[in-house]
């Protein structure tokens, strides 16, 4: 190649790679058209690489498809960028090219490849992938291995992942991760823990990693203890840390860290510059009951997103303020933000705590009528709710029988609470026997039952109820009372 064309060649590289020029990734592409440069196989692989991280792989795959001869290069690039981007069976179907095509896969080929089988959740695929590592010779390359146990941590096979993990010369801290992601996944927390406490250097994403894990496995006091351990190590929590560590305050009523994580997250700018950092904190003070403060944060917010208007609407309802943040939902649809199911489970709450039955029913019939979201369970839950605490119990029940899906146990007990409440005993009969075809194994939904028949006098329902639970072999819990 002559020295023009590779001046040419590294000042297209240049564009491609600028952080300001590799955007303008059409005019890149016509101007090494016009060079005659749209067979080069060292322009097209880093032009693919961009478009990868552009998510432009619809583009890149054209320009592809028009190469006489794409070599290894080009075809790992077009799989790295499948590997990130999806579809996943693209990265699979341009290997089995490949290899029809007679090229070689290199060590490059194979971590990609891996990632993209990881995110399609077919281990068998990967399974094919992992024998065509080792018949190719690259099992004992480190991004290989790596690639190798995200493939069966990802899909709960942590025999495979450890078998392959305890054979690695070095192990990064990424493959750790994996690991320890991929035990408590499968709900050996213990085992996760045991590997991070093995760790001779961390990332503070292994510390989010082992919080995460350790709270939603409902270990939330030790989460926070090694929230702890993490700050008192040195290690600067991230926006992940200040997501995952608020709800964990709030639920242990921790408020002195919260609002130590509030003072971080406001001299860091991570309350500044990331809007779910934001939406945490209003979730944080609003579960802690310090509504003013949630008030303060959302109002101050720079930027706002559904989940904001959700975080401070769900934080009124859970605090009693159903009218105001009945007022925040229509402040919401004024400033054109287009609410979603949770916005709607939100709003019904807080009509049902302020006893706004109108207002709900409006709701309610806006959510198909002019938004098109058909309501879900927990939206037909908050209007039984609703309607049962403002004595319209029959409009309950009409709700629930007119239901689109199936209603679920809690829909009828709820019915029953009201029922009980306002003395629907005819109401309340239909809802036990729904909640006992439901749960037939549950005692106390027969005791209920025959109560209800023990206080209208109809003893023989009470004696046929007691032969139905000898029969469905259902035992009385104890506590649990029936008359006669």
């Amino acid at each position: 190649m002559s020295r023009a064309s590779l001046e040419l060649e590294r000042k297209i590289l240049r564009l491609l790679h600028g952080q300001k020029t590799r955007k303008n990734i059409c005019e890149i592409h016509a101007h090494f058209l016009r060079q005659c440069l749209h067979q080069s196989n060292q322009i097209l692989s880093h032009f693919v690489s961009v478009c990868g991280h552009l998510n432009k792989m619809d583009y890149a795959n054209l320009v592809f498809l028009q190469t006489h001869n794409p070599n290894i290069l080009l075809f790992n690039s077009m799989i790295k960028g499948y590997s990130l981007n999806g579809p996943f069976e693209e990265a699979i179907a341009l290997f089995s090219l490949l290899k029809t095509r007679g090229i070689w896969p290199d060590e490059y080929t194979f971590p990609p490849l891996l990632k993209a089988c990881s995110g399609l959740g077919d281990v068998r695929i990967g399974e094919c992938t992992h024998g065509q590592v080792i018949k190719s010779g690259f099992e004992r390359f480190g991004s290989v291995q790596i690639g190798v146990v995200e493939l069966y941590s990802s899909s709960g096979r942590m025999d495979e992942a450890k078998k392959v993990f305890d054979g690695m010369c070095q192990r990064d801290v990424i493959v750790w991760n994996l690991m320890i992601r991929g035990f408590c996944k499968r709900g050996d927390v213990d085992m996760g823990l045991n590997l991070f406490r093995q760790m001779s250097e961390r990332s503070v994403v292994s510390w989010n990693s082992m919080i995460s894990c350790l709270a939603q496995s409902g270990r939330q006091s030790e989460a926070l203890a090694l929230f702890q351990e993490m700050r008192g190590l040195g290690f600067q929590p991230d926006e992940a840390t200040v997501v995952i560590v608020l709800p964990i305050c709030a639920h242990l009523g921790a408020a002195d860290v919260g609002e130590w994580i509030h003072s971080y997250a406001e001299s860091s700018r991570l309350y500044q510059n990331v809007v779910s950092v934001g939406n945490a904190l209003v979730d944080f003070y609003s579960k802690c009951g310090n509504l003013e403060t949630a008030l303060w944060i959302f109002n101050d917010m720079p930027c706002k997103n559904v989940v904001s208007w959700n975080a401070m609407i769900s934080g009124l309802a859970f605090n009693g303020k159903g009218e105001l943040g009945v007022k925040l939902f229509e402040e919401m649809m004024n400033k054109g933000e287009r609410p979603n199911d949770a916005t709607f489970t939100g709003a019904l709450a807080c009509c049902a705590h302020a006893g706004l039955v109108e207002k709900g029913q409006e709701l309610f019939a806006s959510m198909s009528k002019i938004y098109y979201n058909d309501p879900k369970l927990e939206h037909y839950g908050c209007m039984v709710d609703l309607l049962a605490r403002s004595g319209c119990v029959r409009m309950a029940y009409d709700l629930i029988t007119s239901m689109h899906i199936a209603p679920n146990a809690t829909l009828w007990g709820a019915l029953l609470s009201a029922c009980r409440t306002h003395g629907e005993s005819q109401l309340a009969e239909l809802a036990v026997k729904e909640l006992i075809n439901l749960e037939p194994w549950n005692s106390g939904n027969y005791v209920l039952l025959s109560n209800i028949y023990a206080e209208e006098g109809r003893w023989d329902e009470v004696e046929k109820l007691r032969v139905l639970m000898r029969e469905k072999s259902v035992k009385k819990a104890m506590g649990q009372s029936a008359t006669g």
